[in-house]
């Protein structure tokens, strides 16, 4: 796991530091805000530590920008303010935790944990959802939408379209397309693969440039 820790007190920061690595984590420190600023936009992290009160630009600014850049990185504040405003104040701009200083390191350790064991599990039911310009498809329920419009799919449509969605913008040749829906000891010499992309663009209304024939080969389903 990779952390960013922002704190300017080098008492705190080499405590925090030296307690993590211990940990198994992977710990880059940064003492100010225009060196922190410079490496979140340069680099992902697993989570963010970060003071509030840090020179240059303060902990709560910070927060901001990364939520304006649409980085969703966890970020948990650490601060000696711990008045109820200044809780409010962080969280309300985008941190998703708040300790404040001194704390017990088990108890950081214990929310870092937490925090991103909530962030993946919301990572992976976001995986559920498969995109693919207007097409939206829900494997959880099976569901595909169209322009927020519910189409009804048999079930070898839907495994058909799920393929297009998940090689989407990439030549898919009929082999290998009859293959992974129908299965490898199907016929090749079978047109089951064209009837079936017949199918999909009348019942979801898909124009040759959203499905594309790549003669010859397959078919196509591009990202508009």
């Amino acid at each position: 796991m990779n952390i960013l820790l922002i704190e300017d007190d080098k008492r705190i920061s080499d405590f925090v530091l030296k307690g993590l690595q211990e940990n198994g984590f992977n710990v880059h420190l940064s003492d100010n805000g225009v060196n922190a600023r410079e490496h979140i936009l340069s680099s992902e992290w697993d989570i963010i530590l970060m003071d509030i009160m840090l020179p240059d630009i303060d902990g709560v600014e910070l927060v901001k920008l990364i939520r304006y850049k649409k980085k969703s990185t966890p970020i948990i504040m650490l601060s000696a303010l711990g008045d109820p405003e200044d809780k409010v104040n962080a969280l309300d701009s985008g941190a998703d935790d708040y300790l404040v200083k001194p704390f017990h390191f088990k108890e950081l350790i214990s929310r870092i944990n937490a925090l991103v064991r909530r962030t993946k599990l919301n990572y992976d039911k976001e995986q559920n959802i498969h995109q693919c310009g207007d097409i939206t498809i829900n494997t959880d329920e099976h569901k595909v939408m169209v322009n927020n419009k519910t189409i009804d799919l048999s079930p070898r449509e839907y495994k058909l379209l799920l393929f297009l969605v998940e090689n989407k913008n990439k030549v898919m040749p009929r082999t290998q397309i009859l293959n992974n829906v129908w299965g490898i000891n199907y016929d090749n010499n079978t047109n089951v693969v064209d009837v079936y992309i017949s199918y999909l663009r009348n019942k979801m209304n898909l124009t040759p440039a959203t499905l594309q024939t790549i003669v010859g080969t397959g078919y196509m389903l591009k990202d508009s």
